[in-house]
């Protein structure tokens, strides 16, 4: 290949103003794309999509372009958008996970309208802006880029912006029905960059998360007699407190997590608790716990459901082995013997849950990530997250060679007052060119 080609490549910048333009667009419907069916809130992410294609329609084949586009739907008005530009040979480049959906916003908890994009300096405040609106708009712009310059590329470039990204209980709408049916194929031929992260650095791994119902039944008492109930409160925080223990000492912190820079270790946390209603001076008979485990994604999320059903059943075999007087004083007890009585914990699944992702340190898509990012931004600095993110493992046990980056900021994900830095966006867009033009180089 030409040095002129890579030239072209690794000058490529922002047209900050279609940029603005198209992200003002986007923002301007997030309120349809509100993903929480609890809610009520079922988006239509064709109402984004619209904006992308319209977009890019000038440099489409049909056109006269040389863009191949493409919106496939498989729930009406929910289309995922794939966009490739051709390449010469079959090396393939692609850019996936960038999505057209976005957690609620409550204007009231907004210093300004959440759906409508605002200005502030460098700042681009509204719902989408870092997850993950923004990253589309900088890639269509990435996209018309390269469009407009025509550099003769080995490598076809494909794009992917997926629907239903924030949730997963409903399926086959996005990434996971096109993978299914053969759309994804074609990107195992290359590196997939997973375009939904934050901070502007790779990140190289993600947990994997599994959430939990513990349910204590004991029996509702006058709070006067004690020894004659089961206080299914004071059972719950001591199951808790015996299954966290046994978690931590069944999945300590692996040898690999230093390797990839995971900021914390895997977890089990309670995060919601209810009871059942009734007066102060009532042993409430029942109490459920709620939470999630997050887990370093050198362990399996099928072994940890394993180990907590076993946890639970010991406890509901013997719930004297959780009995805690020194906490709870002499007269708390999970059994009855006189009634034949035993108090009884009950574990459920509030999600199937899924494994995290360690990528590949010594494939190409990382040695290019990591090498553009340092010419980028002047450092590079990889890390791993206690978060999790959809389909990523499942992309990678089915072969392909998924790295993760995104240029929003982590503190602003899913947030109120949410924003993004506008010079960040224009550096993401070259690192993207940096990339392919690394890749070429191969």
């Amino acid at each position: 290949m030409s040095g002129g080609v890579f030239d072209v490549l690794d000058n490529l910048d922002m047209d900050e103003s279609n940029f603005i333009g198209l992200l003002t667009k986007l923002i301007g419907v997030s309120k349809q794309l509100q993903n929480n069916p609890a809610q009520g809130l079922i988006p239509r992410e064709d109402a984004a999509s619209d904006h992308v294609l319209e977009a890019l329609a000038p440099y489409s084949k049909a056109n006269g372009g040389v863009l191949d586009i493409e919106r496939v739907s498989f729930v009406e008005g929910r289309g995922n958008v794939i966009i490739k530009y051709p390449g010469t040979t079959s090396q393939v480049c692609s850019f996936v996970g960038s999505h057209l959906d976005v957690v609620p916003a409550n204007p009231q908890n907004w210093d300004r309208d959440p759906f409508t994009l605002v200005r502030e300096g460098d700042l681009l405040y509204g719902r989408g802006t870092t997850d993950c609106l923004g990253h589309i708009a900088m890639l269509v712009d990435f996209i018309i880029a390269l469009a407009k310059v025509k550099p003769a590329l080995k490598t076809t470039l494909v794009f992917v912006f997926i629907a239903n990204e924030e949730n997963s209980s409903f399926k086959g709408i996005g990434i996971d029905q096109l993978a299914k049916e053969g759309y994804m194929d074609q990107l195992k031929a290359g590196p997939l960059f997973w375009i939904d992260s934050a901070d502007s650095q790779p990140c190289v791994g993600t947990a994997g998360m599994v959430q939990w119902k513990v349910k204590a039944v004991g029996k509702l008492f006058h709070s006067g007699l004690p020894h004659k109930g089961i206080n299914a409160i004071e059972m719950a925080m001591d199951s808790v407190n015996y299954i966290q223990q046994r978690f931590y000492k069944d999945f300590p912190k692996h040898e690999m997590e230093d390797k990839y820079n995971f900021a914390t270790q895997s977890t089990l946390k309670p995060t919601q608790i209810t009871c059942t209603p009734g007066s102060l001076n009532q042993l409430p008979p029942e109490c459920t716990v709620q939470g999630d485990v997050r887990l370093a994604p050198f362990y399996d999320v099928a072994d940890v459901r394993r180990a907590l059903q076993s946890y639970v059943d010991e406890i509901s075999a013997n719930p004297s082995i959780i009995e805690s007087p020194q906490f709870h004083g002499p007269h708390s007890k999970y059994s009855l013997p006189e009634e034949g009585r035993l108090g009884k914990l009950e574990l459920s699944w509030v999600s199937e849950g899924e494994n995290g992702i360690a990528c590949k340190l010594d494939s190409p898509g990382y040695k290019a990530i990591l090498e553009a990012t340092r010419h980028i931004m002047g450092s590079v600095k990889p890390f791993s997250i206690g978060g999790s993110l959809p389909l990523i493992r499942e992309l990678q046990e089915h072969g392909f060679d998924v790295q993760i980056a995104g240029y929003g900021f982590s503190s602003r994900y899913h947030a109120d007052n949410e924003n993004v830095s506008l010079d960040n966006m224009k550096k993401a867009l070259r690192i993207m060119a940096k990339i392919v033009s690394l890749l070429e180089q191969q």
